[in-house]
């Protein structure tokens, strides 16, 4: 096995800080700087910890960078799942049920037992398009749903790298430049009361963010509106207080009074040892699609949808490798009782002049740093290094270790 995968295992560091800057496009980063600095190279990883391609060892308190290695790094087991099953049963289009596909679904609705269908994609992207295509395609095939093909969006929220997801992500800068968008998408204010949109403090404000919902809604027409789309708790836009456990909850959703009929999934779901997705729908939005073929004038209600790589079973091997883990490592547990110690541990930085707010949930955390206090005013992008987000297998150690680095970074670049 080591000779049939050293071409893949062994490596010269030249020639992969050479082929890094002269033949990889990373994701969403200025490659001006790769003219004059060798970029980090991630090598291997095991629990928080990750190392780089000079030997450097990391805490990683990002989760992979993007929030999505809940169970940490160097699960062998995830490993031997994924391979077992690609060994046997490497992919079929979700048109036909696998093994895998059929177990992780009766595994998610009883993490969800409101819920009824289980749809596969590979991105948090793709799953939340489903939700948009299912929306727009009811309209159609639903006489009460006709001509309700808006979707709702809440400012500072993001759902997604394509257009159609893109369009409905309250974040401008990710927007800028890759217009024009669909139509159909109405923004909603956000909810983060450190910086309401409508200047009031909480409680006297009348959760007027709230009611804004419903004057939009009344303004659009009802009877145009198809859905709303919301974060329970935004990540890339601010940490404003989704899940897979990390909050201390298996879903985020779960935090509050909420019933949806549509709940997407993905970074999660298998720790990232895998791509995969879902959008997961209550058993009425299915019941929608369920069309007489035999019926010309309704022969084409049925969901017209595919996702090529929503058939990898390996993927589908691996999530339900990670929820067995995060089930009997009680780590939803683990991140609410580690997500009270890390907020109360960051909330000690709210001395310092730069530090405006913390707030998080679980350990769903995040510092914002401002310039000052009183006006609010955000920092320069190249100050700003400060969120703090972590895996659920988190220690009370490690928590310790990422606070006074954390306390650190801010001092040596605020003072």
């Amino acid at each position: 096995m080591d000779n049939l995968l050293s071409h893949v295992l062994d490596y010269s560091v030249d020639e992969m800080v050479g082929g890094d800057r002269d033949h990889l496009w990373h994701h969403i980063k200025p490659h001006k700087c790769f003219q004059v600095q060798e970029q980090m190279i991630i090598v291997a990883g095991k629990g928080l910890m990750v190392t780089d391609i000079r030997g450097r060892e990391y805490l990683d308190a990002t989760s992979g960078g993007v929030w999505c290695v809940n169970v940490g790094y160097g699960r062998e087991s995830i490993a031997d799942a994924v391979a077992a099953q690609m060994k046997k049963m490497a992919y079929f289009a979700s048109s036909i049920g696998t093994i895998p596909s059929i177990k992780l679904s009766g595994k998610l609705l009883e993490l969800m037992p409101k819920m009824g269908k289980v749809y596969y994609s590979n991105s948090g992207s793709e799953a939340n398009e489903k939700s948009y295509k299912i929306i727009r395609q009811a309209t159609t095939i639903d006489p009460d749903r006709r001509g309700k093909y808006k979707i709702l969006y809440r400012d500072r929220d993001y759902h997604g790298t394509t257009i159609a997801v893109l369009a409905s992500s309250g974040q401008a800068e990710r927007k800028k430049d890759f217009g024009p968008f669909p139509e159909g998408f109405v923004q909603i204010p956000h909810c983060l009361c450190y910086r309401c949109p409508f200047g009031k403090t909480y409680p006297g404000c009348d959760i007027q963010c709230a009611r804004a919902v419903e004057e939009i809604i009344l303004k659009e027409g009802p009877e145009t509106v198809g859905g709303l789309i919301v974060e329970p708790i935004t990540a890339g836009g601010g940490i404003v207080v989704a899940g897979f456990g990390r909050t201390g909850k298996f879903l985020g959703h779960q935090h509050f009074n909420v019933d949806p009929d549509m709940i997407t999934l993905a970074k999660g779901m298998a720790s990232a040892y895998e791509p995969i997705s879902a959008t997961v729908v209550k058993q009425h939005v299915y019941d929608l699609f369920l069309n007489d073929p035999s019926d010309p004038d309704k022969r084409m209600h049925f969901f017209r949808d595919i996702s090529t790589y929503g058939g990898c079973t390996g993927a589908m091997a691996a999530s339900l490798e990670n929820i067995r883990i995060i089930e009997a490592e009680n780590l939803v547990e683990n991140s609410r009782v580690m997500g009270d110690y890390l907020l109360d541990r960051l909330r000690e930085l709210l001395d310092h002049p730069a530090v405006g707010d913390v707030r998080g949930k679980g350990l769903f955390c995040g510092v914002e740093l401002v310039n000052d206090k009183r006006g609010k005013q955000p920092p320069a992008e190249a100050q700003i290094g400060a969120v703090v987000d972590v895996a659920m297998v988190i220690t009370k150690d490690e928590a310790d270790r990422m606070v006074d680095a954390t306390k650190k970074g801010i001092e040596k670049v605020f003072g």
